[in-house]
């Protein structure tokens, strides 16, 4: 599916008018908190919308049927033309903490909660317009989004559902015909996005700045009964909470790095309660492996690089903690027993993080037992892969090949300007691995389970991005999109997705599309 320029604009259906045939079956939660909590506000009407791509396999996961989505009607719906049934639009508010400055309101500038459904699974989700208009929120801002923004964001977060990483999700993408004004005159688009919930540490920090110890209480009960229901059996449910806001993290960011995905805004009001990645700014992948590796524009003094994550992302549930300390004094009687339990729970970050990232690796590099070396000999690896700037994908992906033979080390070796520090590792790597009783095949079969061989090269999404805003040819997007859904498996023919970027098509900075 494909834009079309010749759409046109319905008027936004008023409350009580007749409204399409759409069907969402909209259950909204969060609609039922405070007034304070959001400003309820419609989609401000496009001049033209035209449907890019609805994401079939999702929009069926969701109980929702892609036919109506994708007729004029639904189009409607996802530019923000027409309010679905049982649809109640809200702008969330929240704070955050961008780059470490803290910024008491922040909250949906350019974004409209529609409502939440039920997926054919039972799970809650939340449907969300990006790019609808301006909000009271928006600080002056249009309230909408450039084209390229929305397909990056489309195309990554795809990817990384792809890849197994907890993420929010694109159910659809539309052109508005009008343009927006950035650092060029750009077409317009809308990103419907799907996420678990749209709750952020920022939403905690935005109540917390105004000492409403009242709705912290709310939206920490809100949250448990959302995303972590065990919570409430626990005799301390808001630690519990922290704990286990603090557990998926740790493991999602480890995700993060075992594929080389660098977020490039990792802000308080960018980290979710539900432990998902969202908002997908100015990120990027790795190719030639580098720990201190940055792409955003914005970030200049390297706080979000890619070995930086981790840190941040402590640092982000550090500030969560802060926020929920007027409750967690209730819970634990005073607040120095409050603060004692807050650390306790910040305490268990490193040793999570690194026993899911090193369980990664074990994966990465087929080590299906658990010996006391393994650290050394995946950091030994990292190590000689960042001083011969090897692809950190395709040197993991023909690790798979060596694991069936010696024969399958000159797949690898090509990733290497100095070979022999290779071959040394290699030595203590096939060491390693006859000490355990699998077969080749199979250790290789496993192996390719972990590591992808297509990833969304950076260079690949620009060339989809700058076909589709200069020519409006999205067949490299659909491609493209294609391509990353099946990104374990081998696909004969699409080899060129596979190769790193060549000098001249090299991507040294991405850039928020605010």
């Amino acid at each position: 599916m494909t834009s079309s320029d010749a759409s046109s604009a319905s008027p936004i259906a008023p409350s009580g008018s007749s409204h399409p045939s759409v069907h969402f079956g909209f259950e909204n939660t969060y609609a039922r908190l405070p007034e304070r909590f959001f400003a309820r506000v419609d989609p401000t009407p496009v001049t033209a919308p035209g449907l890019i791509k609805v994401n079939l396999e999702l929009a069926r996961s969701l109980g929702l049927n892609p036919d109506e989505l994708a007729s004029p009607e639904g189009v409607e719906i996802l530019a923000g033309n027409r309010v679905a049934t049982g649809s109640e639009p809200l702008a969330l508010a929240y704070a955050g903490h961008q780059f470490g400055h803290f910024v008491p309101q922040l909250g949906d500038g350019r974004a409209n909660l529609l409502g939440e459904v039920r997926a054919r699974d039972g799970s809650r989700y939340d449907i969300q317009l990006k790019g609808s208009g301006p909000t009271p929120f928006s600080r002056r801002g249009d309230g909408r989004a450039a084209l390229g923004p929305v397909l990056r964001e489309y195309i990554v977060s795809e990817a990384m559902a792809a890849l197994g990483i907890p993420t929010s999700r694109a159910l659809a993408a539309v052109t508005t015909g009008e343009r927006v004004f950035r650092e060029a005159i750009l077409p317009g688009a809308v990103f419907t996005r799907v996420a678990a919930s749209h709750l952020r540490v920022g939403t905690f920090q935005y109540f917390a700045a105004q000492g409403d110890t009242d709705a912290i209480r709310t939206l920490a009960d809100y949250a448990i009964a959302r995303h972590y229901p065990q919570a409430a059996q626990s005799s301390h449910p808001y630690r519990a909470l922290l704990d286990s806001v603090i557990s998926r993290h740790t493991r999602l960011v480890a995700q993060w790095m075992l594929i080389g995905f660098i977020h490039g805004v990792m802000n308080t009001d960018n980290t979710s309660i539900s432990g998902e990645t969202i908002d997908y700014g100015p990120c990027a992948f790795l190719e030639e492996y580098d720990p201190l590796k940055v792409f955003s524009s914005i970030d200049q003094m390297g706080r979000y690089a890619y070995s930086n994550q981790p840190l941040a992302a402590r640092w982000n549930l550090t500030r969560l903690a802060e926020a929920l300390l007027p409750i967690l004094v209730e819970e634990a009687g005073s607040k120095e027993a409050a603060i004692a339990s807050a650390n306790e729970a910040l305490a268990a970050f490193d040793p999570q993080f690194e026993a899911a990232r090193l369980a990664g690796l074990r994966r990465k590099l087929g080590l299906f037992t658990e010996q006391a070396g393994d650290a050394a000999l995946a950091e030994d690896f990292l190590k000689q892969m960042a001083l011969n700037r090897a692809d950190f994908t395709l040197t993991f992906r023909h690790l798979c090949d060596a694991a069936t033979g010696k024969e399958g080390d000159e797949r690898v070796r090509q990733f290497f300007t100095s070979t022999g520090s290779f071959d040394a590792w290699s030595a203590r790597w096939r060491e390693r691995i006859a000490a355990e009783d699998a077969s080749p095949q199979t250790r290789a079969a496993e192996m390719r389970k972990a590591n992808p061989t297509f990833i969304p090269r950076n260079h690949l999404v620009e060339a989809a991005l700058n076909a589709a805003v200069t020519r409006q040819d999205f067949k490299p997007f659909e491609e493209l999109i294609d391509v990353l859904s099946h990104p374990y498996q081998d696909q004969p023919g699409r080899e060129r997705y596979t190769i790193p970027a060549q000098p001249d098509e090299a991507v040294t900075q991405t850039f928020c599309g605010t």
